[in-house]
């Protein structure tokens, strides 16, 4: 299933959705203008590496954040945008902009987290917006489990198009997300999908807790 839009109108101007998207192209861009040596460099300065983040804290935490603006290829980059841009226009117009963005951080860094736990030994380079977005996906499933999202589904050779409720369509991705990490190595190059179920998980249960005690809109 592949994502088209949703029937969720937002009353306010997505402004950090915008801003984290272009962000994100304007940092690839130059990414992908550097030589090799000087891409390497760049990697070690601002991914994430698990085994240097637990050898040194101090030095290494930056990178939690700084990792989530580093994409490894145009088609990741793209993926993300566009899932952010879907699901994180509605977060944001519920939050408010400068909690979304506190949030939409947060996620990602405890999605980085999580993954390290799990592969502490790795010198994989992490890269990659998705363990923020997961974080939002997680939210937007507690806040409009009943909104209808247009997806693309690959029947074979049949592709249609047909709305599906968000509870559905996030809870499938989130129960794949899980298969795959269960069936994965998280010390080898790959998708991190412990990055993805850990900022879900928080971005869920961080939503339920505002949406009972705090003041999302």
């Amino acid at each position: 299933m592949f994502p088209l839009h949703d029937d969720n109108p937002t009353q306010d101007t997505s402004i950090v959705v915008y801003t984290l998207i272009l962000v994100n192209v304007l940092i690839f861009g130059y990414q992908t203008s550097l030589p090799n040596f000087q891409l390497g460099e760049w990697l070690e300065n601002w991914a994430l590496f698990p085994k240097e983040l637990v050898a040194n804290p101090s030095k290494h935490a930056i990178a939690l954040l700084s990792s989530q603006f580093l994409h490894g290829s145009i088609f990741h980059l793209v993926g993300n945008m566009w899932f952010l841009y879907l699901f994180g226009n509605n977060i944001e117009d519920r939050l408010g902009h400068w909690k979304f963005l506190f949030f939409y951080l947060i996620c990602g860094v405890i999605a980085g987290i999580g993954q390290v736990v799990t592969a502490p030994t790795s010198m994989v380079p992490m890269v990659g917006a998705s363990g923020a977005i997961s974080g939002v996906m997680g939210a937007y499933l507690i806040r409009f489990p009943r909104a209808r999202i247009l997806s693309l589904v690959f029947l074979g050779f049949f592709v249609t198009a047909i709305p599906i409720p968000a509870a559905v369509f996030l809870g499938l991705w989130i129960a794949g997300q899980t298969v795959y990490a269960a069936m994965a190595n998280p010390n080898l190059p790959g998708i991190a999908y412990l990055a993805h179920i850990s900022g879900f998980g928080v971005g869920a249960i961080a939503m339920f807790l505002i949406s009972k005690f705090g003041r999302a809109k």
